[in-house]
C-alpha cells in the first residue's frame, strides 16, 4: 500500500524503472514486423526489394516510389512521364527541385524529407546545408515520415548537422523500427551488438531478416556459428527472409534483374 511505498520509496523507484523498461522492450520487439505503407509499389501493390533507393524511382511529382519493374513494365508500353500519376518528368535538376519545393509548401512529410536529403547531400543544385537538413528532418519526422526518423538517427548517430549523441541516434531508430522501418530495426541490432548484448541483437535481425534484410540473416548466421543464439532462431530468421525476397519477386523485376546483367 501507501506506507510501504513511503518506507521503501527507492525500492519501489527501482522497480517501477525497471518495469517501464520491460515495457518498452515489449513494445519495440512486438511491432513494426511489417514494412510502412511508402515501401510497397503503389502499382504493383509488392513490397519493394532491398535496398529500397537501389530498386525504385522516387517521382518528385507524387512522392511515389516505383518499383524498376514497374518502371521497366511502363517504357514498355511506351510511357515515359511519371508511371504513377502521368506527369511529365522534369528534365533538369531545377524542375525537379521546384516539383518537390511544391510539394513542401503543401506540408507533405515525404518532400519534406526529400528537400532534407537534397541539403544534406547538395544536390539538384542545393548547396549542403546539413544544419537546414536535419530541421527539415525534425519536421517531416513530426509530420509523420518513418524515413526522416531514419534520416535523424543517421544525422545524430554521426553527429552530422547536431552534436553527435548516439543514445538520441537509438531513440529514432526506435522510432522507426516501431514502425516498420528496416534499417532502423537493423542499426538497433547493431547497436545492442557495441553494447554486448548479443542476445537482445539476434532478436532484432530475426525481424529485420523475416522482411527481406540480407545482412541481418547473414549476422545472425555467423553469431549462431560462434555460439550465440539457437537454432530455432536462425531457420526463424532463414525462413522469413526467403519468404520475404519471395514475396517481393516479380516478371518485370526479374526482367530488370537480366538486363543490368548484360
Amino acid at each position: 500500500g501507501v506506507d510501504c511505498q513511503r518506507a521503501h520509496r527507492k525500492q519501489h523507484k527501482k522497480t517501477c524503472k525497471q518495469r517501464a523498461a520491460e515495457l518498452q522492450d515489449e513494445q519495440v520487439y512486438s511491432q513494426g514486423h511489417k514494412r510502412p505503407e511508402g515501401e510497397f509499389c503503389p502499382l504493383c501493390t509488392l513490397p519493394i526489394p532491398l535496398p529500397v533507393n537501389e530498386n525504385s524511382l522516387f517521382e518528385v511529382c507524387c512522392m511515389k516510389r516505383i518499383c524498376l519493374g514497374c518502371d521497366l513494365a511502363a517504357q514498355k508500353r511506351g510511357m515515359f512521364d511519371c508511371a504513377f500519376c502521368r506527369t511529365p518528368c522534369p528534365d533538369s535538376d531545377d524542375g525537379k527541385l521546384k516539383m518537390i519545393q511544391a510539394r513542401v509548401r503543401k506540408k507533405d512529410p515525404q518532400a519534406i524529407d526529400m528537400l532534407g536529403k537534397k541539403y544534406f547531400f547538395g544536390s539538384l543544385g542545393s548547396q549542403k546545408d546539413v544544419r537546414r537538413a536535419v530541421e527539415l528532418f525534425t519536421e517531416a519526422a513530426e509530420l509523420g515520415s518513418i524515413e526522416a526518423l531514419f534520416d535523424l538517427g543517421n544525422a545524430y548517430f554521426h553527429g552530422e548537422g547536431v552534436q553527435q549523441d548516439k543514445g538520441k541516434a537509438n531513440e529514432f531508430y526506435k522510432e522507426g523500427a516501431m514502425q516498420g522501418h528496416v534499417e532502423c530495426r537493423y542499426n538497433l541490432g547493431q547497436a545492442e551488438i557495441r553494447k554486448g548484448d548479443l542476445d537482445r541483437a539476434v532478436r532484432h535481425w530475426v525481424i529485420s531478416a523475416k522482411m527481406g534484410h540480407e545482412n541481418s540473416v547473414e549476422n545472425i548466421k555467423k553469431l549462431f556459428t560462434a555460439g550465440v543464439g539457437t537454432k530455432d532462431q536462425y531457420m526463424e530468421a532463414l525462413r522469413g527472409y526467403q519468404n520475404a525476397v519471395e514475396e517481393m519477386k516479380s516478371h518485370d523485376r526479374d526482367e530488370v534483374k537480366r538486363l543490368g546483367s548484360t
